[in-house]
């Protein structure tokens, strides 16, 4: 799908939609100049990602549905790439995996940018945010807050970030809360780019364990996570994978491809 430029969401030249999600097809390099020229010229956008587990509850979820209208969405993990494959006869651009995507634009963006860390539990915020200052000296992360304040606590949060002038905020709070909650609480006021990140700071905080290289090459991680957290994990990939996959072919049987 042509998209033509305009709105920072409808930049990328093109999309694929997925169960009426549109995610852009953008090379690993093309995202992250995106991003950064998004960051320079502080345009205001919402970023998320997509993968099966997101699309499934996306259907199920009118609400979130409506909520990633707004959001720049990139693709990440094999599931979609299926999906774009089925769909479209060619896979994405390029697997933007959020957990290697981030840190990676971060390496790349250039210049000092401040940027908050808000959601997971608080020991997994300070160790990302000390994993984030390693990786990448020349910006300053801040931790803001954990995911579990109560409804409360939240205008006080909202303040605060408004109050640190950020550039980018990373928001950890779980799919679909945390592009809920972008969408509905988070404006231009609070940072020029929100972007909601999954898991990522209990991976870059050490508290989940990626998988070897070789299986992330193969494609293969969503396997290592369902090893080593049956119980939490089953559902979304043992029945989750094959209802995504299913309601893609129901997609191409509508001839619905937006």
């Amino acid at each position: 799908m042509n998209l033509h430029t305009g709105s920072p969401q409808s930049e990328p030249a093109v999309t694929h939609d997925i169960l009426g999600i549109k995610a852009a097809s953008l090379r690993w390099t093309e995202a992250i100049d995106l991003l950064c020229r998004l960051v320079a010229e502080r345009r205001f956008t919402r970023v998320g990602f997509i993968n099966a587990h997101n699309a499934n509850l996306a259907t199920d979820d009118p609400s979130f549905r409506a909520a990633l209208v707004d959001f720049l969405i990139l693709p990440d993990g094999v599931g979609v790439d299926i999906a774009a494959k089925l769909l479209y006869g060619r896979m994405f651009a390029a697997n933007l995996n959020g957990t290697d995507f981030i840190p990676a634009f971060f390496e790349a963006l250039p210049g000092e940018v401040r940027v908050g860390l808000i959601g997971a539990r608080m020991e997994s915020v300070n160790a990302a945010t000390e994993a984030l200052k390693r990786l990448a000296p020349g910006h300053e992360f801040i931790a803001v807050h954990d995911g579990f304040f109560k409804p409360e606590d939240e205008p006080a949060i909202l303040r605060k970030i408004e109050e640190l002038h950020l550039d980018i905020l990373l928001v950890a709070m779980g799919v679909p809360r945390q592009e809920k909650w972008v969408a509905h609480k988070i404006d231009a006021r609070h940072c020029t780019l929100p972007i909601a990140v999954g898991a990522l700071f209990d991976f870059l905080g050490g508290t989940v364990p990626r998988a070897p290289m070789w299986m992330r090459r193969l494609r293969l991680e969503w396997f290592y996570r369902l090893s080593h957290e049956p119980r939490r994990l089953w559902r979304r990939y043992v029945i989750g994978n094959p209802l995504f996959i299913l309601r893609v072919l129901r997609q191409k049987l509508s001839g619905a491809r937006g």
